[in-house]
């Protein structure tokens, strides 16, 4: 450790005050703020990153950090804090925490870990702030919906049609052709069936 004193004249006279008799400069760490904070907003969450300067790299593995974000409006005395878990130069906010269509404002500061006892600090002070503002979810077409539920429904719709069909022929005795002529049940369905077949083809490709 150091010997830090304090030394003045007053009054004519020299004065020494003893202000620190034992003085561990690796307790009384204040790093600068971090720099190059940027973000990334998408739908889902937001990026943001940031870098540190002028730290030792046995001091960069052991800081923490802290994020502060808020409403760009509103004041930072409103903001909503985290303490990161780790070193990593870099948080996710996910996009449930955030409100769409509002412009948000975020900053960030370090200090060695809690955690470390060879080191202590006080928290540098903050950077500069990034602004940020979630992407909005992309709007299926109402359009499109549509037609899909109109297959949805009737493809069973369809097939239900043809088993009624089906049923109806084997329970007949007999089946008429448009001429007048009595053709078998087995000869007679088929037909139909092809004929009702092409038909919901065709309803298919109009509703594409």
């Amino acid at each position: 450790g150091y010997r830090v004193s304090l030394q003045g004249n007053f009054f004519g006279c020299n004065h020494t005050y003893m202000t620190f008799p034992e003085y561990n400069p690796r307790k009384h760490i204040k790093l600068d703020p971090p720099l190059n904070i940027q973000s990334n907003a998408t739908a889902s969450k937001c990026q943001i990153r940031w870098s540190v300067w002028n730290v030792p790299w046995y001091l960069a593995e052991i800081l923490q950090y802290e994020l502060q974000y808020k409403e760009y409006s509103m004041s930072w005395e409103v903001a909503l804090n985290k303490t990161l878990p780790s070193s990593l130069t870099q948080v996710e906010i996910e996009a449930t925490e955030l409100r769409s269509d509002t412009a948000y404002a975020a900053r960030v500061r370090c200090k060695v870990s809690e955690n470390e006892n060879s080191f202590h600090s006080q928290w540098s002070e903050w950077s500069q702030t990034t602004v940020f503002q979630r992407a909005d979810v992309p709007k299926v077409s109402e359009k499109i919906l549509n037609i899909n539920t109109m297959q949805y429904l009737f493809i069973p719709l369809s097939f239900g049609i043809l088993l009624y069909l089906f049923w109806n022929c084997k329970l007949s005795s007999s089946c008429f052709l448009t001429l007048g002529q009595k053709a078998s049940p087995a000869l007679t369905f088929p037909h139909q069936l092809l004929s009702f077949s092409h038909s919901i083809v065709c309803t298919m490709g109009i509703l594409r």
